[in-house]
């Protein structure tokens, strides 16, 4: 009997250590105390306004839009990619997807300049357990869809970035889709989720180990690729080989749950963040009704030297579950997963 008891205790224990690893390391202990320098100057109507991609020469932003929160409900609504004239005032949404006919559902998206006046755009597509990455061309403001890329190593992607006309890579946020190995992947942390390379026509892993793969951008200037691992709060940074090979240079803690990758003009990082995901979990199923936001700025000037500061802390109030943060200017474009609206923050 005192064998049996005392074993119920060591597993009792273990499962208390277990719990407890879960909640801090999602950030559940942490209190976020609001906070940010200027104010919010224009609300943007627009659902689900989970990624942002910015064009400075050409003033506009290119904004990925779903209403999650419907098609949660089962009541999928047709999501789109909205133009926004940043020489416009106030700002306003242009659709640039109607005529797109195909069901469509934007995740993680990325733009690429072609030339003085075209640029490519990708995005990730969810229709029901079916990912592709739509390819589109962009001219003035008029899109026109050019191709669907679809390949088995399409897993669950999360984000996409371009480095060439043809070449680009996407995260997998997910090894497994559904069932328990999903569960333990989001809750125990597991290291399951990759990047993978694509030269347009092959499709191969270039990484793997992350937990939770999430935003992805690309430095050209410095050859540097930036990969965002919100489950272990890390930005794992890695150097580009010829033929798209990655070396990891290291990973880099911030403290927070880091999604969405942008830069400034002097190549600072500026991510969109969840610094609690069990409070993000909880809004995203619908169980709460809001959740708490960051943006960080991470300066990396080589291996180890580097800044990580918080610029914009929120309970929710403001803007729940941001994912984005897109500086131009004074301004800064911060998107969310599930709000009804994206916000701008004069600095």
């Amino acid at each position: 009997m005192k064998r049996l008891l005392y074993s119920l205790l060591i597993l009792l224990v273990l499962l208390t250590a277990i719990v407890l690893q879960i909640l801090h390391s999602g950030g559940f202990f942490r209190k976020v105390a609001p906070g940010f320098e200027g104010n919010i100057i224009q609300k943007i109507k627009l659902p689900g306004a989970e990624d942002i991609a910015i064009s400075r020469d050409g003033h506009f932003l290119i904004v990925s839009s779903d209403n999650r929160a419907a098609r949660r409900d089962g009541q999928p609504e047709q999501g789109g990619l909205y133009l926004v004239d940043l020489r416009e005032e106030p700002l306003s949404p242009k659709l640039l997807t109607e005529r797109f006919e195909q069901p469509f559902f934007p995740h993680g998206i990325s733009l690429l300049r072609l030339d003085s006046g075209r640029y490519q755009v990708l995005a990730i597509n969810h229709v029901n357990e079916k990912h592709t990455i739509e390819k589109f061309l962009l001219s003035g403001d008029r899109l026109v869809h050019e191709k669907t890329l679809s390949d088995e190593s399409m897993v669950s992607p999360n984000d996409v970035v371009a480095t060439s006309a043809n070449t680009f890579y996407f995260t997998n946020d997910h090894r497994h889709t559904t069932g328990t190995w999903r569960l333990m992947e989001d809750y125990l942390g597991l290291r399951q989720s990759n990047v993978v390379y694509s030269d347009g026509s092959s499709y191969r892993e270039v990484a793997h180990g992350i937990a939770y793969a999430n935003g992805i951008n690309y430095d050209e200037n410095r050859n540097l690729l930036f990969v965002a691992s919100p489950r272990d709060f890390l930005v794992k940074v890695y150097t580009t080989n010829p033929g798209g090979e990655l070396s990891l240079i290291e990973d880099i803690d911030v403290g927070t749950g880091v999604d969405n990758i942008e830069f400034d003009e002097l190549g600072t990082l500026w991510i969109g963040a969840h610094p609690n995901l069990m409070k993000f979990a909880s809004y995203a199923s619908g169980q709460s009704e809001i959740a708490p936001s960051e943006v960080i700025q991470l300066t990396y000037r080589g291996t180890g030297d580097y800044d990580v500061n918080s610029v914009f802390l929120d309970d929710g109030s403001i803007i729940s579950a941001s994912t984005v943060a897109v500086p131009f200017n004074n301004l800064v474009f911060i998107g969310n997963v599930m709000d009804d609206e994206l916000i701008v923050w004069e600095r």
